[in-house]
């Protein structure tokens, strides 16, 4: 398969070089193994083991044997989830040796599932999430409406056909229900996840509503509140918190909820091409989700919100940093007109700079102080060497 340079590449490695241990986090075949080997290969002295095999498995029988005997070396475990006592052992040797760059772990579930990582590491660990592919990554590739159809997974978006492309979503999905949940020690029948996740890409970009979501799937609320968790620990969604700081208006409480990969929005819905995409009713929600999640990650230390009064006065992102406030109104269109609720928002929310995204050709004003950009023209906008 093509290789596709990461754009987290550099800053890994300087992470390597003033941490003892560097975790890199994300779903399931997001590319963490690929871009690993693809590190290691850059710094001499490695070893790799992959925990989900029984003969890499073995070698750490006796852990501290197989530690000492490779003292010296950047050593590599692959899907660390499904051994996260190896945690306690680490930092009694990471302690010992004193020195940076001793181990890179790599794992398909969030730090707080990874529970020991976060209390044995504390101070020693560096947590980098690592995604399937952005824009930026892959623009010299394929195009805005490929990536957005098909989804940032390697093996989905390199696929030749969307016919391949569909059939290793399903199969992803299939697995991830199946398989990977079990290994993380969820209990939750397959059958009734993957209806509760039809029914998330159903609302993607709406507000969450646990108890109309459970009366749908015949739960509590809380079971909801459970299932969510799973996926969100898992990255599969994101909920996207209400922005509230110091306004007094009546403001709406829930979050948002969106599939981050809109490849799998798709194959939940039964999206198989552009044309069932386009005249779908999730279209214009899909586009936010893969707006949003570039630009979470072009703004790596802001906290993204969104922001919705009662009266409908909303802006779809607000990335907040110290006194920054960046704010962001994301349409599908190619003609994009904003509506009365947006100006309102902007004199609610006072942002320090106002950015419409949609599927324009070139950026133009759209008002004396807010430009329209298209997802990539705005990212080279900020970030030119992207």
């Amino acid at each position: 398969m093509h290789y596709v340079h990461r754009s987290l590449f550099p800053f890994i490695k300087n992470q390597l070089k003033s941490n003892p241990v560097v975790a890199l986090l994300g779903p399931r075949q997001c590319g963490k193994s690929t871009l690993a080997r693809e590190l290691l290969k850059n710094i001499p002295n490695t070893v790799f083991l992959d925990l989900e095999k029984a003969s890499d498995l073995n070698k750490l029988n006796d852990v501290w044997s197989f530690f000492n005997a490779n003292k010296g070396r950047l050593i590599c475990l692959d899907e660390i989830q499904l051994k996260p006592e190896l945690f306690r052992q680490m930092r009694s040797y990471v302690d010992e040796v004193g020195e940076n760059q001793q181990f890179l772990v790599l794992g398909s579930a969030s730090r707080d599932l990874i529970k020991q990582s976060s209390e044995t590491l504390a101070g020693r660990i560096s947590y980098i999430e690592i995604t399937p592919f952005m824009l930026p990554e892959v623009k010299q590739i394929m195009s805005v409406d490929k990536l957005w159809l098909y989804g940032g997974f390697p093996r989905s978006c390199l696929k030749a056909s969307i016919e391949e492309s569909s059939i290793w979503r399903e199969n992803y999905i299939k697995t991830f229900l199946e398989r990977d949940l079990p290994q993380l020690g969820f209990r939750v029948p397959s059958m009734v996840l993957n209806n509760f996740w039809k029914m998330c890409a159903h609302i993607q970009g709406q507000l969450l509503n646990s108890t109309k979501l459970g009366t749908s799937l015949g739960v509590s609320s809380n079971t909801i509140k459970n299932y969510l968790h799973i996926l969100e620990e898992t990255f599969m969604i994101r909920l996207l918190q209400p922005y509230h700081e110091n306004l007094k208006k009546r403001l709406v409480k829930s979050p948002k909820i969106y599939i981050r990969d809109t490849g799998i929005v798709h194959t939940l819905l039964g999206i198989e091409n552009f044309n069932d995409l386009l005249g779908h009713p999730v279209y214009g929600f899909s586009f936010e989700s893969l707006v949003i999640e570039n630009l979470i990650r072009l703004y790596p230390r802001h906290t993204p919100y969104f922001y919705r009064t009662a009266k409908g006065h909303e802006l779809d992102l607000i990335l907040l940093k110290g006194k920054e406030k960046l704010a962001f109104e994301i349409k599908a269109s190619t003609t994009p007109k904003v509506e009365d609720g947006f100006w309102k928002a902007i004199e609610d929310v006072q942002p320090t700079k106002t950015v419409v995204i949609a599927r324009v050709d070139e950026p133009y004003p759209l008002h004396k102080d807010i430009m329209a950009y298209n997802i990539l023209d705005y990212i080279d906008s900020v970030r030119p060497d992207t």
